[in-house]
Parts: structure tokens; sequence; C-alpha cells
């Protein structure tokens, strides 16, 4: 079922493939956020993260002509972010640093500190339980739960098998259930 909004989406797409510079920039606009996202809790690196979103908006328009529209245009785009977050894990991991993880500045609600400190933690114990997942289910976890794409559309892009993907899911959300026993979560 085509939403409205996916046919907005379409239609920038459309004319972005033609060249429109505007509709690309109102692409990027509506879905910057996510992709930052995304990158974000792969790499818990805000400044990481915006960089290889910059990097998949630019790669995307270079290569916009090439988007057949096999599949929904976020999907190409998770991809794309997907593999750029996935190559820079990997040339990080190569690389001995010493920095220190940065995040996501929280939002202040003066109006209850006490929920505020609750909201800091869980953030934090998500990326603490994020980061601990083999790179695979970490993907496989992030596209399904915060992206909510269907198994179909991540075995697509990641080139894995539905069942593979499904397997990396259920182990994570295995996983997630002990990290919220061992934290104390209700």
């Amino acid at each position: 079922m085509v939403t409205p909004i996916d046919k907005a989406l379409d239609e920038l797409v459309t004319k972005a493939k033609a060249g429109d510079k505007a509709a690309f920039s109102e692409i990027v606009r509506k879905l910057m956020k996510p992709v930052v996202a995304l990158s974000y809790r792969m790499t818990r690196e805000q400044e990481s993260a915006v960089d290889l979103a910059q990097e998949t908006f630019l790669s995307a328009w270079q290569n916009l002509k090439s988007f057949r529209g096999d599949s929904r245009f976020e999907s190409w785009l998770f991809a794309i972010v997907t593999n750029k977050t996935l190559n820079h894990l990997r040339s990080r991991a190569s690389q001995p640093t010493d920095r220190i993880d940065e995040h996501l500045p929280d939002p202040v609600d003066a109006s209850d500190p006490e929920r505020d400190l609750v909201q800091k933690q869980l953030r934090e114990d998500v990326l603490e339980f994020m980061a601990s997942l083999p790179e695979q289910q970490r993907l496989v976890f992030d596209l399904r739960f915060y992206q909510q794409m269907k198994f179909e559309e991540i075995a697509e892009f990641t080139g894995k098998a539905p069942g593979t993907v499904k397997t990396h899911y259920r182990e994570a959300v295995r996983k997630l259930r002990a990290f919220a026993t061992g934290k104390g979560w209700h």
C-alpha cells in the first residue's frame, strides 16, 4: 500500500533523477534525521554519523540515476549509509585510537529532571546494548526495530537470505532480553 508520504517522496525522487536539485534538497531535509540516526546507533559518534550521512547523500546524488525503483528509495539510501558506516567501523577498528565516544546532546526539560535522568540512562543503555552486538546483528536489529523495515527489504540490501536476516534479528532480541534483565529493566 502506497501512502501519501511515499507518493510525495516518489515524486521528489523522480524530479531529482531529472536533475532537480531543489527536489533532492527536499529529500535530504526529509531523510537526514533517520540517516544520521542509523549511522549514530552503529558508530556511537555524533560527528562521524553526521559526516557519514553527508557522504551518503553526496553518493546518492551522484548515483541517483542508478536507482531503478525496485525497492523503496529509503531502503536504497539506508543501504548506502549502512555500507559507508560499516566501512568506517572497519577502518576505525584497524586503527588504534584514544578517542572518547561523543554522544548526541540530550534534550533538557527543566520540568522533570528525574525523568530526564532516567531517559538519558535508558538512551545510554540502548547504545551500550547496540555496541555489544556483532555488526550484522546490530544492522539487522536497527533496520527492523528503528527503521521498521520488512525482513525481505533488509535481506535485499544486505545480500543475506531472509532466513539469515530473521536469525540475526531473533538472536539480537534474545541478547536484548538478557541485557535488559541484567540492567533491571521492567
